[in-house]
């Protein structure tokens, strides 16, 4: 499933990027730029709600609270979204791209040397060229997203 988030849902955009969603979303397109976005077989997820009307039923996703957090798991729930935990960070959280496994030799210099002693496997995105790796910030995400997606830990 694909996504495009409006203006007003960046952090949920951000959290379906780190389920492995394919989401887009830029806070600076016209109103008839985004509801394009439903001609490249994306979900339109919005708080406006003037755009309601202008999409047929089942393109567009209103999204009621201002917790994205909450956000999610309203989407989750509202679509029936299975989220797999293989997909889970496997884009980039600032432009959407896939990552890409890259060499410690490739990032040295690139990230800090501490980073790159204390860890093997680095990620790079094919788009905007940000490096990740797996500290603790994943660690915490990942208890976040079953948290939030209603699963216990080691499930």
């Amino acid at each position: 499933m694909r996504f495009a988030a409006d203006r007003m849902l960046g952090k949920l955009a951000k959290w379906l990027r780190f389920l492995g969603y394919d989401t887009t979303y830029c806070n600076d397109l016209s109103d008839d730029e985004f509801l394009a976005q439903v001609d490249e077989e994306r979900i339109l997820l919005t708080r406006n709600t003037r755009l309601k009307r202008h999409v047929a039923q089942g393109k567009l996703v209103f999204i009621k609270d201002n917790d994205p957090k909450i956000q999610l798991q309203e989407l989750v729930c509202g679509l029936g979204l299975r989220p797999e935990p293989d997909r889970f960070f496997t884009r980039c959280a600032i432009c959407n791209e896939v990552l890409e496994p890259t060499e410690g030799a490739d990032v040295y210099g690139r990230v800090p040397d501490y980073i790159w002693t204390a860890h093997d496997r680095f990620f790079r995105c094919r788009g905007c060229g940000k490096l990740y790796w797996e500290g603790s910030h994943l660690e915490r995400n990942r208890k976040e997203i079953k948290r939030l997606l209603g699963k216990k830990e080691g499930a």
